[in-house]
């Protein structure tokens, strides 16, 4: 087969590019191939998260009214600036975070969809640590039913806390209740 680009060399590489569904695929000789740097394998990803980390946290600069002061702000334990962290991508030592706190939790938020890890569980304490979400919920639905006036829903949420709360300390497994457990040896 002759080359697709000369049309008189013996076409020995095959190239097919898959671009947004449509596929195309060309023939040619190694020196036509060489001209339309066809040949260069060396991948540098367009994308990568070092980019992307650097342009949100740009944005983020851009925003905030003090940004010189935002740049300037500083790790006191290894001396790393949130500009050059904004730069590298990565930070300089374990206190970074608690520096630039205020700064990147917006970032993570924006890039995980929140900043609360919510993992796997050992299935050892998975009983215990579904106790603690569940009382951390209900304290939200108590604040709301305090904030709604609504104190007699209120008390029975903290009635209902506290019940969790000492089975929790007591170190005993609190296993959801079932709603089809109470009726299974009744007709319906």
């Amino acid at each position: 087969m002759l080359c697709q680009e000369c049309r008189r060399n013996e076409a020995n590489i095959h190239i097919v590019k898959n671009i947004h569904g449509k596929q195309t695929e060309l023939n040619l000789c190694e020196e036509c191939a060489r001209k339309k740097d066809e040949l260069d394998f060396t991948f540098e990803p367009q994308f990568s998260l070092h980019k992307l980390f650097s342009s949100m946290l740009n944005q983020s600069l851009r925003d905030a009214r003090e940004s010189n002061e935002v740049a300037n702000t500083q790790c006191q334990s290894c001396g790393l600036t949130f500009a050059q962290f904004s730069q590298v991508g990565r930070l300089g030592c374990g206190d970074c975070f608690a520096a630039f706190e205020d700064k990147l939790k917006p970032l993570l938020r924006r890039i995980h969809a929140g900043s609360a890890h919510n993992g796997k569980v050992p299935v050892k304490v998975q009983g215990r640590v579904r106790a603690i979400r569940q009382i951390d919920q209900l304290k939200e639905e108590l604040q709301v039913k305090i904030q709604n006036e609504e104190f007699e829903d209120a008390a029975l949420l903290r009635d209902c806390i506290r019940e969790l709360e000492s089975a929790v300390d007591k170190g005993a497994t609190v296993v959801e209740e079932d709603d089809n457990s109470s009726s299974k040896g009744e007709k319906q």
